[in-house]
């Protein structure tokens, strides 16, 4: 046996323990010991005097997952069965169910989780009503699904298999599931692969499934090249508070547009599409107002769209900011009043800043290979006022905008 199915055999019988009673109980005792502030090494002595040396230290930490999981998970995360790894690429719960919902709305009620990981998609999938079966072919996997599954009361709706998801698609077989989702793992001995040909399962295997099943979802990487997507696929960017959190291709059968961009967040989300490409937005000198768009929206190349609205045009073709004669009402771009703009020089923006009586700012770049932090670092000085330094190009020449801060 390899020592890695032999690491394997050892967190299965971990994982089965504190799936038990008296598993549960020392789970519990952990996280109410965490809870009255109790350090690492007098919790593990008192959780060895109770449960044994070799289920303190996973008892700890399971309690410690879970209640990093709550502000994500809510009340399921009491529950859950979780592994720091799987903790840290699960989706959130939101989403999921956004992605179930809309998948399900083709009149499905059978998918196939294709690499079901922990669980979040299958979990998600069965709330909204779906027969679901999860494949993976790691047992940790398997073990933590079919546990997360039972904890949360579907169990009657999920059934776990051990198969090869590249056979599966490759021979059509889905095993009687007429959708499917697809999360590739996109890590390789901890570093992120960038070429989709060499993710698991590979961009081979995502086309296949997408020509083969119309209701199918795919989560790809945000930076995936839009020529990669196939004719007649939907691509969608979702971003949350301001940063991107998946990137989705929808089959034939749940597709409705060419690219759509989606804001989720504060109880509202905000969607903007497009049925082929609408260019990119014209290019003019700074005005009186900067707007940063959301990572959403520019990745999904519509950025023309809010732009036209804004009557916003690029500081440069190259350059992801837009400007305009007055501050934005949309929540697709954050605006910055534009104080000043000069050609980048470090003498001169200290000098400029002292002069406005500026100790604290912020900077930001786009196409330009400074450091904020440092920059940032650089600027601080003795003056009370606050300012925005964004450091960019300006039809093609290095340049500084000085900005207000968005509450003055």
């Amino acid at each position: 046996m390899h020592q890695a199915d032999l690491v394997s055999d050892d967190v299965l019988d971990q994982l089965r323990w504190l799936r038990g009673p008296e598993g549960t109980v020392a789970v519990r005792l952990a996280g109410r010991l965490q809870d009255d502030g109790v350090d690492l090494l007098p919790g593990l002595a008192r959780l060895r005097s109770e449960v044994g040396p070799e289920h303190a230290g996973p008892a700890w930490e399971l309690a410690r997952l879970r209640a990093r999981a709550r502000p994500v998970f809510g009340d399921d995360a009491a529950v859950l069965l979780l592994t720091a790894d799987t903790l840290e690429q699960a989706g959130r719960p939101e989403l999921a169910a956004r992605r179930a919902a809309r998948l399900l709305s083709t009149g499905t009620t059978s998918v196939a989780d294709l690499g079901c990981a922990a669980g979040t998609d299958t979990v998600a999938l069965a709330r909204a009503g779906a027969s679901v079966v999860a494949v993976d072919r790691d047992p940790v996997a398997r073990e933590l699904t079919a546990a997360n599954a039972e904890a949360l009361g579907l169990a009657d709706r999920v059934s776990v298999v051990d198969a090869d998801v590249v056979d599966l698609v490759a021979t059509g077989n889905l095993l009687g599931c007429a959708a499917a989702t697809l999360d590739p793992a996109r890590r390789a001995g901890g570093r992120r692969q960038l070429d989709p040909d060499r993710w698991s399962p590979p961009w081979s295997t995502v086309t296949d499934l997408l020509g083969r099943l119309p209701a199918t979802v795919v989560k790809v990487a945000p930076g995936l090249d839009h020529d990669r997507v196939p004719e007649g696929i939907e691509a969608e960017w979702v971003s949350v508070d301001g940063s991107i959190v998946e990137a989705l291709l929808w089959g034939h059968g749940p597709s409705t547009t060419w690219r759509r961009a989606t804001l989720v967040g504060h109880g509202q989300v905000h969607e903007i599409s497009a049925a082929e490409d609408p260019g990119p937005a014209p290019v003019a000198a700074v005005r009186d107002w900067l707007h940063e768009p959301d990572p959403a929206l520019i990745r999904s190349g519509l950025m023309s769209l809010v732009a036209a609205g804004l009557g916003a045009t690029l500081i440069d073709p190259t350059i992801a900011y837009l400007t305009s004669d007055a501050a934005a009402d949309t929540p697709w771009v954050s605006s910055y009043r534009v104080a000043e703009v000069l050609p980048f020089n470090l003498k001169k923006l200290k000098a400029l800043l002292r002069a406005r009586g500026v100790g604290r700012v912020v900077v930001k770049k786009r196409g330009s290979p400074i450091e904020p932090e440092s920059l940032a670092r650089q600027l601080r000085g003795p003056g009370t006022g606050s300012a925005v330094v964004v450091v960019t190009r300006v039809a093609g020449a290095p340049t500084v905008l000085v900005c207000a801060p968005p509450s003055a």
